[in-house]
C-alpha cells in the first residue's frame, strides 16, 4: 500500500467533502492491498455521493465478497445492475457471488448465460462462457 498516495488522497477527501472519485481511488488502493474493509468504507462513501457510478458500485459489492458478506454483495450488484443492466463487469461477479457466495449454481449460470448473450467477446463475456463450461462439466446442466 502506497502510503504516500493514501495520505494525498486523504488531503483531497479532508479538504472536498463531495469529492467521490478520491474517495473511489482510496477503495481502490485499499482493495487492490486486499484491505477489503477498508476499501468498503471509501467506496461505500464514493456510492453514497455518486450512486449511478456502476463501476464502483459493482467494486463495493466485489469488496464485500471478499469480507465474507455475500448477502450485501448481491444487493450491491443488484443496484449496479439497476442502473446498468448489460454492465459486463457486474454481470461477471453478480455470477460468482452467487455460485461461490451462495452456492447457487442456477442463478449464476442464468447471469453467465445472460453475459454471453450480451457481451460475447467481451474479457467477462469470455470469462463467463469458461465459468458455464466448467459447470456443465462439473454439474451438468444446472439450469434446469
Amino acid at each position: 500500500l502506497d502510503e504516500t498516495q493514501v495520505q494525498a488522497l486523504r488531503n483531497v477527501v479532508d479538504r472536498d467533502p463531495k469529492n467521490a472519485v478520491a474517495r473511489a481511488q482510496l477503495g481502490n488502493l485499499y482493495y487492490d492491498a486486499g484491505r477489503y474493509t477498508d476499501a468498503i468504507k471509501w467506496y461505500g462513501e464514493s456510492v453514497a455521493l455518486n450512486p449511478n457510478d456502476v463501476s464502483v458500485s459493482t467494486d463495493l459489492g466485489v469488496s464485500y465478497y471478499y469480507s465474507n458478506q455475500p448477502d450485501l454483495a448481491i444487493t450491491q450488484l443488484e443496484h449496479s445492475l439497476k442502473v446498468d443492466p448489460t454492465h459486463a463487469k457486474t454481470l461477471l461477479n453478480m455470477g460468482v457471488v452467487r455460485a461461490f457466495g451462495k452456492q447457487d449454481l442456477k442463478g449464476a449460470t442464468e447471469v453467465w448465460r445472460r453475459l454471453v448473450e450480451i457481451a460475447p467477446d467481451s474479457p467477462e463475456g469470455r470469462q463467463a462462457k469458461q465459468a458455464l463450461d466448467s459447470l456443465t462439466s462439473a454439474h451438468g446442466n444446472v439450469a434446469q
